[in-house]
């Protein structure tokens, strides 16, 4: 997956367990698991903005896009062929 979670070392850096976090935010301990192993599908603006106040960060240091090995292949062999 090109979207990586780095929701585990801003909670790293502000030393909170996933209990006390999953609490902060409002939404179940199963949740946050889900997010921070990169299985959610999608991510609400309210429980991003509750992520951001909590952890007292930007979006961009939660997520980060970074190409997918094909993807980056497919560009190259489009820019050769061109």
């Amino acid at each position: 997956m090109p979207i990586v979670i780095n929701l585990d070392v801003e909670l790293a850096k502000k030393k909170m367990s996933v209990t006390d976090f999953a609490a902060a935010i409002d939404i179940t301990p199963a949740n946050v698991s889900v997010l921070k192993n990169g299985r959610a599908k999608a991510v609400r603006f309210s429980t991003l903005d509750a992520i951001c106040r909590v952890l007292e960060c930007q979006p961009g240091d939660i997520f980060m896009w970074v190409p997918d090995d094909e993807d980056s292949t497919n560009v190259d062999t489009k820019v050769s062929r061109a």
